[in-house]
């Protein structure tokens, strides 16, 4: 019954009605951990690898959100996969294959191999070796079937470089430095077509948060995370907002404080505490748009697991003046009633949910009151769009449905 419902949950769209809740869910398969690795392929979350009460693990584990339910999974490396136990490595999904790389494991203290899993077939294939070293504690996001690892903890100390992965040709590039300094313990995640790195341990316990573009290999510095500096924090994204939750601070406090971040706001805003004990080391994914996290360390390890279903939306910091959509879904011309005088000087921009802009698509015509496009170009599915008034700044925002 329990599985039934919430299957209905999701189906229904709770995510559409839900404000800033978290929900219990089903703990973690295997023994209670930290520093794992996670990744999302075909709408299932993996958790793999990671450290518990007798040493560093290979073992993974799948969850499957409708059902609320873990599976065991082919651990790192197959059957003849000994040795390869590791924790505080990098693990993201690029299609429908997973990746684990770097790293550290009971008898090795910096690792630099990688391993593809395929999720069709079940198996692990070595990759190339990462071209900027051994290393553990590094972060790592995929923009376009491109991954991207950086920074971590070396032999020869903390690092700030960045390197991307094409799975294709199976190769390792050298990218321009992540240009704060150089840390461990950092937070990285994608938000449409960019990358987010912030907070970290670089001998001083960090909150600055940047924004890494691809197609420029640039930095540009964004707010700082207004929470207390931490390392070990986790995080994950939906666009257009982001969150960097738990971690451990200054006064070694475990945190369970969780932040969101609007990409066109560059502003935070805090949300509903973590449910569960603060911890660090924990992992996050997100699954049809709810997020995940569980796992970490308290001063215990811990094998809980926890939805979030956040505030749908661009944020209330970006409703400066009110906008009303119609039809919605719309399936051709879409007019939005805007609660504003100077409607000559309002601009329109329209994104789709991986933050690619899509304006030039549509045909804007300003009526009074009234602005209306035509959507019949845009293909089906959910998009956002933001208004705002180049004169004063003022925005607005909302989320349309194209059928």
């Amino acid at each position: 019954m329990k599985n039934i419902y919430f299957l209905l949950f999701i189906l229904l769209g709770m995510p559409a009605f839900a404000q800033d809740y978290w929900e219990q869910r089903d703990s973690v398969n295997g023994p209670a951990k930290a520093v794992c690795g996670s990744f999302v392929i075909l709408e299932r979350g993996f958790v793999v690898g990671g450290l518990d009460d007798f040493g560093f693990k290979r073992k993974m584990y799948s969850y499957n959100m409708f059902q609320d339910d873990w599976d065991d999974e082919e651990s790192i490396g197959g059957i003849s996969g000994d040795g390869l136990q590791r924790g505080s490595a990098c693990s993201f999904a690029i299609g429908t294959k997973g990746y684990v790389c770097l790293g550290q494991s009971e008898t090795v203290p910096y690792l630099d191999d990688m391993w593809e899993y395929n999720r069709e077939t079940g198996a692990w294939t070595q990759k190339a070796n990462f071209a900027g070293g051994a290393r553990k504690q590094a972060v790592s996001f995929v923009i376009d079937g491109i991954a991207y690892v950086g920074t971590g903890q070396a032999l020869t100390g903390l690092k700030k470089d960045l390197f991307k992965y094409d799975p294709i040709t199976n190769a390792w590039t050298q990218l321009n430095d992540f240009p704060s300094t150089a840390r461990r313990q950092a937070v990285g995640f994608a938000m449409g077509a960019y990358g987010f790195v912030g907070t970290g341990d670089d001998g001083v316990l960090k909150k600055d948060f940047w924004m890494y573009t691809p197609t420029s290999d640039s930095w540009i510095q964004k707010t700082d995370f207004p929470g207390t500096a931490r390392a070990g924090a986790t995080g994950w994204a939906t666009f257009p907002t982001c969150f960097i939750a738990t971690g451990e601070d200054i006064n070694f406090e475990y945190r369970k404080d969780v932040w969101e971040y609007n990409y066109y706001g560059n502003a935070w805003v805090q949300r509903a505490d973590f449910p569960g004990t603060g911890r660090k080391n924990a992992i996050s994914f997100v699954v049809n748009g709810v997020a995940f996290l569980g796992t970490g360390y308290s001063g215990m390890f811990e094998d809980d697991f926890y939805a979030y279903y956040g505030i749908v939306g661009l944020g209330e910091h970006e409703q400066q003046f009110s906008t009303v959509v119609y039809p919605n879904p719309v399936k051709e011309i879409a007019t939005i009633e805007v609660d504003y005088i100077q409607l000559s000087d309002l601009e329109l921009r329209l994104f789709s949910v991986t933050g690619k802009e899509l304006t030039e698509q549509i045909a804007l015509s300003k009526q009074e009151g009234k602005l209306q496009f035509n959507a019949s170009n845009l293909a089906p599915g959910n998009y956002f769009y933001k208004l705002k008034e180049n004169t004063t700044g003022k925005t607005s925002s909302g989320k349309l449905v194209k059928i």
